[in-house]
């Protein structure tokens, strides 16, 4: 089935493709949930390229996400110079480089975020501790956002207002996504001494970040609050895009549903430990959306789109 889906995405090269399995392998391996969501419901021709995106970033975030600020700030600084000089040359020793630069010339708009992301990933590196709301509204802005859209332009619609109704939706789902992200992760952020949840906020509600508390609690629920907002306004996402898609997004805003009430249930305990959505609950919204996209497949003529592309010269 993955050799089929090689196929159809113009994957042709025998050692591109044993690249882009490496990288799915990866994929599969530490985003379980994303990678069935996106192999049970995007198209076969675009999959392969999702995880090369989505494999670039997990590589960037784990390199420079260890060691002192001043080794994270060289690692960053040595991976700039090596996706830069794989798109420059078009070739790269690194498989997710090669499989990156094939996907950008299938899909250009990868290659802009690409920037954007490495750009982003500055702040990323830099930051310690978020001020208020103002702060995160930056921080989603200039890492989150471009994180996102490596993997959200390969479905966002060519119409240009179409595509300005998309990219808003996309800013508001990954505030949310960013959002719930902090609460999650608050107990392990504490410990690492960079807590994501806005110090205003913390300050406001005099919670304690390191035990639970009714003020913790009352934290909790405000910003779980701010993160359903978003996500409410980010549900007409899916009805911008190819109709191809929309099972896929659908799914991805229903599972931070998911996250956002495992959240609320956790309230003040995240202070010692962390949350996720359930896995049954998962598996019935991705099976649910599964079906929902076979039988549409059925009752729809064949279209002819591909989002893959034709095969290229052996890298």
């Amino acid at each position: 089935m993955w050799k089929r889906t090689l196929d159809r995405a113009g994957v042709g090269e025998p050692r591109l493709r044993q690249d882009y399995t490496r990288q799915r392998r990866a994929v599969r391996r530490y985003r379980t949930a994303e990678y069935a969501a996106a192999r049970l419901l995007l198209p076969a021709a675009l999959l392969p390229h999702v995880v090369a995106a989505v494999a670039f970033m997990h590589d960037t975030d784990d390199r420079i996400d260890r060691g002192t600020p001043d080794e994270r700030v060289t690692a960053l600084a040595e991976w700039d110079g090596l996706v830069r000089k794989a798109f420059a040359e078009g070739r790269s020793g690194l498989p997710v480089l090669r499989c990156l630069v094939r996907t950008a010339e299938c899909h250009p708009d990868v290659r802009t975020y690409v920037d954007e992301f490495l750009r982003g990933c500055e702040r990323e590196v830099a930051w310690r501790t978020l001020t208020d709301d103002e702060e995160l509204e930056q921080y989603v802005w200039e890492y989150s956002l471009p994180a996102l859209m490596l993997t959200a332009c390969l479905l966002a619609p060519a119409d240009a207002p179409a595509r300005a109704v998309f990219t808003n939706g996309c800013h508001r789902l990954i505030r949310a996504m960013q959002r719930i992200d902090f609460l999650e992760d608050l107990s392990e952020d504490v410990r690492a001494g960079r807590p994501g949840v806005p110090a205003d906020a913390v300050a406001r509600h005099g919670a304690d970040l390191t035990r639970p508390g009714a003020a913790l609690g009352r934290l909790v629920g405000e910003q779980a609050d701010r993160a359903a907002t978003d996500l409410a306004a980010a549900a007409p996402l899916a009805g911008v895009v190819d109709p191809s898609y929309r099972p896929f997004l659908r799914a991805l805003v229903g599972v931070q549903r998911l996250r956002l009430d495992a959240v609320r249930r956790a309230g003040a305990s995240l202070a010692t430990r962390g949350s996720g959505p359930s896995a049954s609950a998962a598996a019935v919204l991705l099976l649910r959306e599964a079906v929902a996209r076979t039988r549409r497949a059925s009752r729809a003529e064949p279209s002819g789109r591909s989002d893959g592309c034709a095969p290229g010269p052996s890298r």
